[in-house]
Parts: C-alpha cells; sequence; structure tokens
C-alpha cells in the first residue's frame, strides 16, 4: 500500500530534492565521514535549491511554507541516499532551532536571524543537555544571571548537534525567574567549543561540548521571556518529536528496499536468498510493519499541518517508527550476510548511525513514561 500523503506539486518537489542528492550528497559522503563534518558549500547549495527555512516568511527570504509534507519529502529523498548525517543536521536548523525562532523571536530578531536559515549560511544549534541533566532538563545547571543590559551565562553543554558549525546557538538556561532561552552568536567573549565528539555513528555530523564564561547575552538576543523557556520547549516538542519519527521511517523503507534488492540478487545453495522460505518471510513481515507505521506518520503529518499535534501522539511516533528502524535495519543487517557488517555496503552504515534516534530528542522510555502519564490519569 503507498503512502497517499503526497500530491503533484509535492511530487515535483521530489524531483528538485533528487537532483540535490544526486548532484551534492552521493558524491561527498565519503568525504564527509572522513572530515567528520558536512562542508558549508553544502548548506549553501541546499538553501539554493529551495531544500532550507520552507517555513520562513517572504519578507525574511523564504516561501513561507508551511506544509510540513515538503519537509518529510526531503527527509525520505537523504534517507534514500543513507546521508543520515545531514538529515540529522537539516532536521536540527528547520524542525528545531527555526521552529523556536519563528514561534517566539521579535521581529527585529526575525529580520536579523531568520534569512540565513534560507540561504544556508546559518547553521543553528540547541543547547540543552548537560554532562549531568540528559532528558530531565529540570536538572541543569547552566545559569542566566541579570546585569546591566543583559544576561550573563555561564555553564557547560554537551551532545550538541551541529556544535562546530553552528553559527547561532539557542542555550537553555535558569534564571531567577525560571528558565530562559538566550541565543549566542559566533564570536561572542567566553563562548567556547569544546572537542568534537568521537561518537558510534553519525560521522559526519557534527557534535560537540559547548562552553559559557560568563558570556553577555543582551536583551536583544533573549528569545520570547524569561521565565517561559519550559512553555515553550513544550510546544516545540511536538515537531522535534516528529522530525525524528519520519527520519526513522524514511531509514526503514529505505533499508528494506535495499535488502530486498539484496536478496533477489544474492544466490545460495543454488537458488536466490529470497527464494527461502524464512528470509521471505521476515521481509514479508517488516514490509507489513513498515506500511502500517507509515499510515500512522502521514496522519501526524497531516496533524501537524492542521496544527492538532499533540505532545503524546509525538512521543507516540518518535517511539514507534526510531524502534522499527532499528528492528528494519538488524534484519537488513542479518540479511546481507557479511557484507552487512562490511562498512562499504549502506545497511552497515545505517546500522551504526540509527542506534542514537532511540535516545536523543527524549529517550524512548521517556516517550512511553509520556503516554503512560496520559493513558493512566
Amino acid at each position: 500500500m503507498e503512502s497517499d500523503l503526497f500530491e503533484a506539486d509535492h511530487e515535483a518537489y521530489r524531483e528538485v530534492v533528487r537532483e540535490f542528492v544526486h548532484r551534492h550528497v552521493v558524491p561527498n559522503m565519503e568525504t564527509w565521514d572522513r572530515d567528520r563534518l558536512i562542508d558549508r558549500e553544502t548548506w549553501r547549495a541546499a538553501g539554493a535549491q529551495g531544500l532550507l527555512g520552507l517555513a520562513v516568511p517572504e519578507e525574511h527570504g523564504g516561501s513561507g511554507e508551511t506544509d510540513y509534507r515538503y519537509r518529510t519529502i526531503v527527509q525520505l529523498e537523504i534517507a534514500r541516499a543513507g546521508a543520515s548525517a545531514l538529515q540529522s543536521g537539516f532536521s536540527t536548523n528547520d524542525d528545531i532551532v527555526l521552529n523556536y525562532l519563528l514561534r517566539h523571536a521579535s521581529p527585529e530578531q526575525a529580520a536579523r536571524w531568520l534569512p540565513g536559515f534560507v540561504t544556508g549560511e546559518t547553521i543553528g544549534a540547541i543547547a540543552m543537555t548537560e554532562p549531568g541533566a540528559g532528558s530531565d532538563l529540570r536538572g541543569i545547571t547552566t545559569t542566566a544571571v541579570r546585569t546591566g543590559g543583559g544576561w550573563r551565562l555561564n555553564g557547560s553543554k554537551t551532545f550538541i548537534t551541529s556544535g562546530i558549525l553552528a553559527d547561532l546557538v539557542i542555550v537553555f538556561a535558569k534564571t531567577d525567574e525560571g528558565f530562559g532561552l538566550f541565543v549566542v552568536e559566533e564570536g561572542a567573549a567566553g563562548f567556547g567549543r569544546g572537542r568534537k565528539l568521537d561518537k558510534v555513528g553519525l560521522h559526519a555530523q557534527d557534535t560537540a561540548e559547548l562552553f559559557f564564561d560568563n558570556v553577555l547575552v543582551p536583551d536583544e538576543d533573549v528569545l520570547g521571556e524569561v521565565g517561559q523557556g519550559l512553555a515553550y520547549l513544550k510546544q516545540s516538542l511536538p515537531l522535534e518529536r516528529l522530525g525524528i519519527a519520519i527520519a526513522g521511517q524514511a531509514s526503514a523503507e529505505a533499508v528494506l528496499q535495499w535488502t530486498i534488492d539484496y536478496v533477489k540478487d544474492r544466490n545460495a545453495f543454488g537458488k536466490r536468498v529470497a527464494d527461502f522460505q524464512v528470509p521471505a518471510h521476515r521481509l514479508a513481515q517488516a514490509r507489513t510493519a513498515v506500511e502500517v507505521s507509515r499510515s500512522y506518520i502521514d496522519r501526524c503529518v497531516r496533524e501537524w499541518n492542521a496544527g492538532t499535534l499533540t505532545a503524546i501522539d509525538a512521543a507516540k511516533a518518535k517511539a514507534w517508527a526510531t524502534q522499527l528502524q532499528h528492528d528494519t535495519i538488524d534484519l537488513g543487517v542479518q540479511l546481507h550476510g557479511g557484507y552487512g557488517y562490511m562498512m562499504e555496503y549502506p545497511v552497515a552504515k545505517a546500522f551504526i548511525d540509527a542506534r542514537v534516534q532511540r535516545i536523543y530528542g527524549g529517550t524512548n522510555e521517556i516517550m512511553m513514561e509520556i503516554v503512560q502519564k496520559d493513558l493512566m490519569r
């Protein structure tokens, strides 16, 4: 059963995305992994092709396109190439950082910051997680203290996606008035970047530690109202988790197709691997699971477009799709045999890249905690 999510305009946009992937992604993936960084030229090329900042209003250089189906196509097509690190970077920019700015930036802030998210000139990061505080953000120790004309920011953050390249970082910090969001730009005195973290997967995605040593954040760089940080977080989490869910779904679909193609071509004991009952049945089960899951993800996209996607349903989608991603990729590795363990095969790269999906954006255990609290209330 094919997805019925997209219409003719979306399919036309898919061709644009596919051309970008063909020209700028596939030829560069090995270089990105080796450099442990995605070059800025790729970001600018994506901006030029209209892949970034679609929701930015026209007065700031965007198209003002809020139909999330276009973002979904970007996710799906990048996944087909196995470029999970690029997918993660784009999602952080569009589904997280830009989402906060669109919701809470003042007109002056929007004029300063939004155009770069369209052109690819601005790479953003969100700094929430700390060495001693992961999913429980109430436990953070980074502080912002009122001073003349602004706030003094002190603390450290870790596991920050795009932490090395980021031009703009939204920092979640504790104040006497509650939690707030403070924007720190490249070059701010006291703002430092630590080492590029050595991760299990997503090697091309720059992930870093960030340090804030008495950084002065002027009042004009405070995002929204101080004290409303947790409320803002709750408003933005559904889209963040939907983005992760779509990434998981897209990866599962891509790996399933790679695996089906492989077993049709691979022979063992005189016949195709696809003709053995056990692998054929397991793939049939996987295809069923992927298609049923896609129906729910498609519904979530429609709910987001309608403004009715709840945090509960986004949590379900994130936990379900990322677990499906794991199960599908694990099957793919198994059915590739020894080649599935070789990094030259995309299924092996997908295996290591996928592991973080059940961790970031709130662990899947936390997702189930959210769902059960709603169930039992």
